[in-house]
């Protein structure tokens, strides 16, 4: 069944007719563009108790506390201000006048497009909310980058998802996948990402956030999902933030077991090789979806629980993980370089490389797709360390010095290895070299 899709003015004027939803509108960094919304929807008041905007650091950190990171677009920053604003609600807002009443605080601290375009547009958001009067809160938390290339529609674009959260809290709690669905109503395809989204508290007690986010990759709002060590789900800049990362890229339900001898090795190899000491590097084990998404094919729940459980368990060999659905070494490599990394290196088989500098692989456009393969990948600081796979009709072990390359990509192969973009894992025993 189709669900039908409230406008925005709609939504807002739902809630404001709702005696029992009441709350805090503090948005700091792009206006009040949410708070807005519910203003010129009409009957504002029996839903706004406050709106507010620090605006100015030295009053925000007067009011949240100063942010040791430097930073205040940031996770830290949106769970202070939900903290205190709920806090300052249900303290002063008691008497029979408010009995009945579900408090909520929702708060956003998101930077737009400068007027010089050079920074990345993105931001917090989240609302802290009582599914009933006097009920323990909850918490719906996410991370957005904002795509438009304009400020005035990305402000707008912040106000549609505000209201999406706030109505998505009240109405679509019981059902996860709806409810984030939902986080994107009445927007145009391609306006904004949401990578990251965490829900705590009682109502959200049956919800695995690892699902959850994985769920964004399979309807298409986030192109990867990260896991710290403890299996969280984190924002990639959170990580991954001006570090040395080595990956080691895997399929999902891949024929043969990830060769973590081998990828040891190449780590060692990449510490080694850009003199790179323990604390700044973060190591990565990605789990490729791409296999199971075709362009008819949406991931189903046990799908989703079959990642989950994969991602757990690649976390609970001490490892960060990223599930990704990155065709190509070059448009992960994009994706990291958001996080403005120091260095990147990516451990990935030969027969991947095989594929890439064999011309038949690339029917038409050949050496345009090896152009734009090879420009995406190496102008960015990044190094392929690739281990060897045993050849099982030749019983011989492939490496780039007898890889077979198409005659037209052969000189492109051979400055890229001259010259150390691509590198062969050294010292390897021939006896964990395995077949694909």
């Amino acid at each position: 069944m189709v669900r039908e899709i409230p406008e925005t003015k709609r939504k807002a004027l739902k809630i404001n007719l709702d005696p029992a939803i009441y709350g805090t509108f503090a948005e700091i960094g792009a206006g009040q563009e949410v708070a807005r919304n519910f203003f010129t929807a009409g009957a504002a008041s029996g839903t706004v108790a406050k709106t507010m905007s620090a605006y100015d650091m030295v009053f925000s950190n007067s009011i949240y506390g100063v942010e040791e990171s430097g930073r205040y677009v940031s996770k830290s920053r949106l769970k202070k201000m939900l903290s205190h604003e709920f806090e300052l609600l249900t303290e002063r807002l008691i008497g029979d006048k408010y009995k009945g009443r579900s408090f909520f605080a929702f708060a956003n601290t998101v930077t737009t497009l400068n007027f010089n375009k050079t920074n990345d547009p993105h931001g917090w958001m989240g609302i802290r909310f009582q599914a009933n009067p006097e009920a323990e809160a909850n918490d719906i938390i996410f991370h957005v980058r904002l795509l438009d290339s304009d400020a005035t529609l990305q402000q707008n674009v912040l106000g549609i998802i505000g209201v999406n959260l706030v109505y998505a809290a009240y109405f679509y709690r019981d059902d996860v996948q709806t409810m984030i669905e939902s986080l994107v109503d009445n927007l145009s395809i391609g306006s904004v990402e949401i990578d990251v989204i965490n829900l705590r508290g009682p109502v959200f007690e049956k919800a695995n956030d690892r699902l959850v986010n994985l769920y964004l990759i399979a309807k298409g709002f986030s192109s990867a999902a990260i896991f710290d060590k403890s299996a969280n789900a984190c924002q990639s800049n959170d990580l991954l933030y001006k570090k040395n990362i080595m990956i080691l890229r895997t399929k999902y339900k891949q024929r043969s077991i990830p060769n973590f001898d081998l990828f040891n090795r190449a780590v060692e190899q990449f510490k080694r090789s850009q003199n790179i000491k323990d604390k700044n590097i973060i190591v990565m084990i990605e789990v490729l979806m791409s296999n199971m998404l075709g362009e008819e094919k949406e991931l189903n729940a046990q799908d989703l629980t079959d990642f989950a459980k994969k991602a757990e368990e690649l976390c609970a060999t001490g490892n960060n993980v990223i599930v990704s659905n990155f065709t190509r070494n070059h448009k992960l490599a994009l994706y990291l370089s958001r996080c403005k990394p120091s260095s990147v290196g990516i451990s990935t088989n030969i027969a991947n490389l095989k594929r890439i500098f064999d011309s038949s692989s690339f029917p038409e456009n050949y050496t345009d797709e090896l152009l734009a393969y090879v420009s995406d990948l190496f102008s960015r600081n990044v190094k392929l360390y690739a281990y060897p796979y045993l050849d099982k009709n030749t019983n011989q072990i492939i490496t780039t010095r007898n890889m077979p390359v198409s005659d037209e990509a052969k000189p492109l192969f051979e400055f890229l290895i001259r010259n150390n973009y691509i590198t062969d894992i050294e010292d390897y025993d021939a006896k964990d070299v395995k077949t694909v």
